[in-house]
């Protein structure tokens, strides 16, 4: 490797990535087994907690992709020919191989992605959760017979998708990297994932922790570089026949109308801007804990962030105290300290994003209780969590997808008015009631326009829970067993049985004498 093609790698991420490339200089893309160093731009990405550089590498780009393409389509032959049976036990050896390397990907997330060691230990230890779980479905999962009125035997085969492109986000990278990549394999497909290009240190990690553990090379290949080139040279190779996008509506768009074109299905996860609804007969301590988890945790970067908190007017003062109350308690600070609850924004985009919402909304009207007023931190892409109150659903605070840790309290009267407000947005990912009313509980659950709901909590997500989006929010579905549909399809099989088999579709010519 020459001198040109090395880039800058922090001190303390080269110790955390030397078990899985102890000779690298460079990062680069996990291609067929191996580590291939892009020729491409340079993609320079920041410390969330500094500001300061943190690494730099080159942009995949085209050649890659294509490598990567024949690599994952070589690959997805040789895993196809592994019994359902056999692919569940490499499963359950990556499972326990992730496992063994949590402490190492925790601290490799939480430098790279800005997020608290005490969250990232977590999200790593659901990621070997996702290989567990779909490991059990890999022989599982499959066709049926069908009991046609003829003579004929007709049975389905549920067969892989072949390459499937899964293009993630930056807000929870090894976290999604699982979510998405243990279906898939589950039923044979092989891999082509396009993270971040600011996170995509703990996806290429995973992808050398699932060939350590037994998966052939090739069945899963990560490609580090920007969308508009690698994610698009990926996107239009022939060999992917299935994509799975996580990240904001008008990139999703897209990618939607770009794999359209080409005749390949999409999955779309897309953003959020879910109704947190409080009525006046809530438990009100318990409420304003779960609003604070809501929106607070990740710092608000989750697309299921319960970002519009709908409170009846009768205990609105006091719950918008609560919460206030609450989030100034709240901890920021370093990542990778262990009592630090809340990390920086993770890139200087979105940083100054949210604060520019944040103007916006006291621009309107909104009145900051508790948190930000919209000043830059002086090192670090901080925002402390921030509470708005007298906010309107017309406001744009309340219209625009923050992903930031700011929750915008907005005041209802009834109960059908706490339903037209939260269903009064272009999105519709997820929602919440906090009421002790079982009934009230059910009718706001059935009448919400939302893919996830929670009755008397909030963010509570499980890999065998099926996960998506109405409206703008997407659409398909990712974990569960619904996931499993979106990563095969269908063959229906036809078996003549008759001695004599009849002619389907009345006399043929020639076929008797």
């Amino acid at each position: 490797m020459s001198a040109a093609m090395t880039h800058f790698i922090d001190p303390r991420l080269r110790e955390v990535l030397k078990p899985f490339w102890p000779d690298f200089a460079s990062i680069g893309s996990h291609v067929g087994g191996e580590l291939v160093i892009g020729d491409g731009a340079t993609v320079s990405v920041n410390d969330p907690a500094t500001g300061q550089l943190l690494f730099s590498y080159a942009d995949a780009g085209a050649d890659v992709a294509a490598k990567a393409a024949a690599a994952a389509t070589a690959g997805q032959a040789e895993w196809a020919r592994v019994t359902a049976a056999g692919r569940g036990r490499i499963m359950q050896a990556i499972a326990r191989a992730i496992l063994a390397h949590a402490e190492q990907l925790a601290h490799l997330e939480s430098l790279s992605a800005g997020k608290p060691i005490r969250d990232t230990r977590g999200e790593v230890a659901k990621v070997a959760e996702m290989f567990e779980y779909y490991a059990g479905w890999a022989d599982k999962f499959h066709g049926d017979v069908i009991p046609v009125p003829s003579s004929h035997l007709n049975y389905t085969r549920r067969e892989p998708m072949g390459v499937v492109l899964q293009i993630t986000p930056w807000n929870a990278p090894v976290f999604t990297a699982g979510w998405q990549i243990a279906p898939a394999i589950s039923m044979g497909n092989a891999v082509l994932l396009k993270p971040s290009e600011l996170t995509p240190l703990t996806s290429l990690a995973l992808a050398v922790i699932a060939e350590g553990a037994g998966l052939p090379k090739g069945v899963v290949n990560v490609l580090a570089g920007f969308g508009h080139t690698t994610g698009q040279a990926a996107l239009s190779q022939p060999a992917v026949k299935k994509v799975v996008f996580v990240g904001s509506v008008p990139t999703g768009r897209l990618i939607g109308e770009a794999a359209a074109r080409r005749l390949v299905p999409s999955v779309l996860e897309l953003g959020g801007k879910s109704a947190n609804i409080v009525f006046a007969d809530a438990d009100l301590e318990r409420a304003a804990i779960g609003a604070q988890a809501a929106i607070f945790g990740g710092a608000g970067q989750s697309c299921v962030a319960g970002s519009r908190l709908l409170v009846q007017s009768a205990v609105y003062d006091r719950f918008v105290d609560l919460v206030a109350k609450g989030a100034a308690k709240i901890k920021c600070g370093d990542p990778l300290s262990a009592d630090t609850e809340i990390g920086p924004i993770n890139n200087a985009r979105q940083y100054d994003r949210v604060l520019s919402l944040i103007r916006d909304g006291v621009g309107e009207g909104a009145e900051i209780v508790s948190g930000s007023f919209g000043e830059a931190a002086s090192s670090g892409y901080y925002v402390k969590p921030t509470v708005l109150k007298n906010v309107t659903n017309a406001m744009s605070i309340a219209r625009k997808e923050v992903f930031g840790p700011v929750v915008a309290a907005i005041r209802f009267e009834t109960e059908a008015e706490a339903i037209a407000i939260a269903n009064d947005s272009e999105f519709g990912l997820a929602g919440a009631v906090w009421t002790k009313d079982v009934a009230r509980a059910h009718r706001v659950a059935a009448s919400v326009k939302a893919g996830t709901f929670w009755i008397n909590s909030y963010k509570t997500i499980n890999v065998a829970s099926p996960f998506g989006g109405y409206n703008n929010s997407g659409h398909g579905r990712s974990s569960g067993v619904e996931a499993l549909y979106e990563y095969t399809q269908v063959k229906s099989v036809w078996v003549e049985t008759a001695a004599e088999p009849a002619v389907a579709f009345g006399y043929a010519p020639g076929l008797r004498e």
